[in-house]
């Protein structure tokens, strides 16, 4: 497939357009040198590319890969992958925030300056598999790029993944912690609970306490009138209702 240059970025990234008027933004080691907007690059020469799901997006993207070397962006590329293959589809951003956060995190490291993340422990708490993800992205970052960045970029990475999967940016993501953080601890301290961590009951009440979190943060409106579920559970379910109405009080005065 031909394709034909619209923007040269630089020696490794073009924006073009293909047969079908798609705009992409295509990287392969050389593939803009000495060439010109309006010629032709045969898709041979391509080793990736992308065609987000908006103008605004590949504009992005196009911006930040003009300065990004070619090995970091391919090594968050690989980074992606093997999220999507974990967590399913994510929100194209992704391509731009996790790129550019490791690249930030790279020249960070290089000048030995270290940003703490206060939201670690929780973010493995709360989010394992993104976290998971989080320390296998340290190691490809190492074994690619030869920088061994802090654990605390474990975290942050996990909250960029966090964020592809929902509608939010990384604000959202440490208030969705917050919350969910306050609110287990409510929970806990309700009914005297030492949580088991790896259990499934713990997971599944976690999973509903994001959900629930988002929603809230997001100012979404919970259309769930059923009466008598309401009253079976406050019947059935009394010490859980009394806690759900504290966690309903400390929500409606802190949010």
């Amino acid at each position: 497939m031909n394709m034909q240059i619209t923007k040269i970025l630089n020696n490794n990234v073009v924006v073009v357009i293909d047969d079908q008027q798609r705009e992409k933004v295509v990287m392969g080691r050389g593939i803009g040198f000495q060439k010109r907007a309006g010629e032709r690059i045969n898709s041979s020469g391509i080793e990736k590319e992308y065609a987000l799901s908006s103008h605004e997006l590949n504009g992005r993207l196009s911006e930040l890969l003009s300065h990004i070397p070619l090995e970091v962006m391919a090594t968050c590329d690989r980074i992606i992958s093997l999220a999507q293959e974990r967590l399913g589809k994510l929100q194209d951003s992704i391509y731009i925030s996790l790129t550019d956060h490791c690249q930030f995190a790279i020249k960070r490291f290089q000048q030995n300056v270290l940003l703490p993340n206060p939201l670690l422990w929780d973010i493995q708490r709360l989010y394992p598999k993104e976290f998971q993800l989080g320390e296998e992205a340290l190691t490809i970052i190492d074994k690619r790029l030869g920088v061994q960045l802090p654990k605390d970029e474990v975290g942050f990475i996990a909250m960029h993944l966090v964020s592809a999967q929902m509608s939010g940016n990384m604000e959202d993501v440490a208030g969705v912690t917050q919350l969910m953080r306050e609110m287990l601890q409510l929970i806990k301290f309700q009914f005297s609970l030492n949580y088991q961590e790896e259990s499934l009951s713990y997971q599944r009440l976690v999973t509903h306490l994001k959900f629930l979190s988002w929603r809230i943060l997001e100012h979404a409106s919970i259309n769930d009138s059923d009466e008598s579920l309401q009253q079976a559970v406050k019947q059935n379910y009394p010490q859980a209702w009394q806690c759900a109405e504290r966690i309903a009080i400390f929500i409606g005065l802190q949010y």
